[in-house]
């Protein structure tokens, strides 16, 4: 039975106990704020990061994993493992993709597949765990990529944000869209597909975008079963649990999971977001 090592970033914002029971390994982002780098969820922790964020006008740029980590991970996964597979953040947001590409040419011991997850957040998570309990179960290399592609098909999530300056200043959003937010206070909810963040809803207040946001998932769902989900947020952690306890009464989930978004996807977005991500395996 060959043993695959799972690897993945920062952005999938797997827990950590998880990371450790399935031994997943993760390349972090890193965030430059006032000249001084920090290694994303290493260096600077959510609660460290959110807090620091509200209280200055100075934002932080972001930069992906450089190409020496992945070579001196995927190096030394070599040595221990018969294959890698390495999932990231979709490559519409960042380059990230390629540069794991890059690295894993330079290394001819073992065969790495490098998968794009056309998401991000717990919704990569989600498709970095199933490769993970596949390989943990004895899939074969093929087998465990495969079982990555079915969940980057099905994977699905729908957030919203109390403000888009920051999503706009980071470039996802056009001047029209920051313009209709701010002038008729309008909260939006957002679908990631593609790679790409759109609007997919407004409402008039964070109350109304929590509980659309709470009808569009169970309406999504349906009546599948065996689902997996999680509620992701930025420093308001209230919302997030009335989203999962509400979420929970609707839909029977196999899996749940309540997560922090990491400083490098608060970067873009900034305090006071709440996210729910779920897929379903029927």
């Amino acid at each position: 039975m060959a043993r695959i090592a799972l690897v993945t970033d920062s952005a999938a914002c797997v827990p950590n106990a998880l990371k450790q029971e399935l031994d997943i390994y993760q390349v972090a982002f890193e965030l430059v704020w006032e000249g001084q780098t920090y290694r994303d969820g290493v260096d600077l922790t959510p609660a460290e990061f959110y807090k620091r964020f509200r209280q200055t006008r100075v934002y932080p740029t972001t930069t992906q994993p450089p190409l020496g980590a992945f070579l001196t991970l995927y190096t030394e996964l070599s040595e221990r493992y018969d294959a890698i597979v390495s999932i990231h953040v979709s490559g519409d947001m960042t380059g990230t993709v390629h540069t794991a590409r890059l690295a894993a040419e330079q290394i001819e011991r073992v065969p790495i597949r490098v998968l794009d997850s056309r998401t991000a957040t717990i919704a990569e998570g989600f498709v970095v765990l199933a490769a993970a309990r596949a390989a943990a179960a004895g899939a074969s290399l093929e087998e465990v990529v495969a079982e990555a592609e079915r969940v980057i098909r099905r994977v699905d999530f729908f957030a919203t944000l109390k403000t888009l300056e920051h999503i706009h200043r980071g470039g996802r959003l056009g001047e029209a869209a920051i313009l209709l937010g701010n002038q008729l206070h309008i909260v939006p909810i957002l679908n990631l597909k593609q790679g790409r963040v759109s609007i997919v809803g407004l409402t008039r207040s964070w109350k109304h975008a929590l509980e659309e946001i709470l009808n569009l998932a169970t309406q999504r769902v349906g009546e599948r079963r065996n689902v997996h989900a999680a509620v992701f947020h930025g420093d308001v952690p209230d919302d997030a649990l009335w989203l999962r306890e509400q979420f929970l009464a609707r839909v029977p989930c196999v899996e749940f999971y309540l997560t922090e978004f990491t400083p490098v996807m608060g970067a873009h977005t900034g305090p006071d977001v709440v996210g729910l991500v779920f897929y379903a395996d029927d």
